[in-house]
């Protein structure tokens, strides 16, 4: 599908495209196009790449250090990015924290943060989600008791993607045990070599641990790592998670595993000698798949065109829930298209230079691991009932 209407959204394609082809190291995109296992190095190295060009904050404005680039910018951006094999964003302090701080940070807080978040010399995780406060947030239990000049946390987050590399947390902590859910929690910035804390990693189906446990015991942090005003943290949770979900839609990596799902499907023979993707059931299952995938870009066009103050919609919700499940089922296609040389799987197998000791193709086997990383697609940034929960009561008044 061609997303761009104008010459100059044609000509930017192509100086990206160029860019990135020419300056994304190998060694990474053959491990992000293979499904293999990323280290913390290959996602900071990208990133300092992006930010020597000046590309290191694509949603931020000029004023803050970044590109001002315009919504569908955003979006060519991210497509060429995949397409040609980067890593996906870490979004924590780009899309997240960062834009928080913007809005509601101290002028300290913004100076001593926001110029470390584009070159990555901050690495930012998202303490939220709790073993009784995964989809119903509000819930949480750690506790934040202020004494004196600072505050002194107690609890555990989990599902913390990227902790174990992280060197800051934003975390909703409560603040006021007696008042209303919304109204007891608070948003506090907390430096990951404070003392009292512990990060456990918590293995995936795929053999990962990219998510993790973290465990906080008396951990103290200072008063002017507070952000905003006490107990007004679910208002600025909310505002980061608007800003999340329009950011794990997955147009790009959609594209990205679309062409991979073709590439097997044509190397892949049935047993008359034809390739699959000449097969008429796998030919019908892949054309559904790129139909859909051009529904949801048309949809995803229409939110990030409209007016920049115009109060995000349930459209949100829609797009999380179709790209999480349109991720998932390209994902489920790849498997069934590979068959059989899927089935042997180790964890070793995504380490970068491994050889599968088994027959089939190279990238028969991490196939495997891919469709399991992406069960979760459905789940973080707020689980799909969670998602129709809120189209229900926007659209349909429940």
């Amino acid at each position: 599908m061609n997303i761009l209407h104008h010459a100059e959204e044609t000509e930017f394609r192509d100086e990206v495209r160029a860019f990135v082809e020419g300056h994304l190291p190998a060694d990474i995109s053959s491990k992000v196009l293979g499904h293999r296992h990323l280290i913390r190095d290959d996602y900071v190295r990208w990133q300092r790449i992006l930010y020597q060009k000046g590309w290191g904050a694509p949603i931020w404005p000029k004023a803050h250090g970044g590109t001002g680039w315009s919504p569908i910018q955003r979006l060519i951006f991210e497509i060429e990015c995949f397409r040609a094999g980067a890593p996906r964003p870490v979004l924590f302090g780009l899309n997240m924290i960062g834009p928080v701080l913007m809005k509601y940070g101290s002028e300290a807080q913004k100076a001593r943060f926001l110029p470390r978040i584009a070159p990555m010399e901050d690495f930012w995780c998202q303490g939220y989600s709790e073993p009784g406060a995964g989809s119903d947030l509000a819930a949480l239990k750690t506790r934040a008791i202020r004494v004196g000049d600072k505050y002194v946390v107690t609890g555990q987050k989990i599902w913390t993607t990227f902790a174990h590399w992280a060197d800051w947390m934003f975390c909703l902590v409560c603040t006021d045990p007696d008042a209303k859910a919304q109204e007891s929690i608070s948003m506090l910035l907390i430096d990951m070599k404070s003392p009292g804390i512990r990060v456990q990693p918590i293995v995936t189906l795929d053999g990962g641990s990219d998510i993790n446990e973290v465990f906080l015991d008396g951990v103290e942090v200072p008063l002017e790592n507070l952000v905003g005003v006490e107990n007004k943290g679910w208002t600025y949770a909310k505002y980061l998670l608007g800003h999340e979900r329009t950011g794990i839609v997955g147009v790009g990596h959609c594209r990205r595993e679309l062409r991979q799902l073709k590439h097997y499907a044509s190397q892949t023979m049935d047993g008359y000698g034809q390739s699959l993707l000449q097969s008429g059931r796998i030919r019908d299952k892949v054309a559904q798949l790129e139909m859909e995938l051009m529904a949801l870009e048309m949809m995803l066009l229409k939110t990030i065109r409209q007016d920049a103050g115009e109060k995000q919609g349930p459209e949100v919700s829609v797009l999380k829930i179709r790209g999480s499940e349109l991720q998932q089922q390209i994902a489920m296609v790849q498997l069934e298209v590979i068959g059989p040389d899927a089935w042997p799987f180790s964890p070793a197998w995504l380490q970068p230079g491994v050889v599968q000791p088994v027959s089939g193709p190279q990238w028969a086997a991490p196939a495997a691991a891919a469709y399991f990383d992406m069960r979760k697609a459905s789940i973080y940034g707020g689980t799909t009932e969670v998602q129709k929960n809120i189209i229900s009561k926007i659209v349909l008044g429940l």
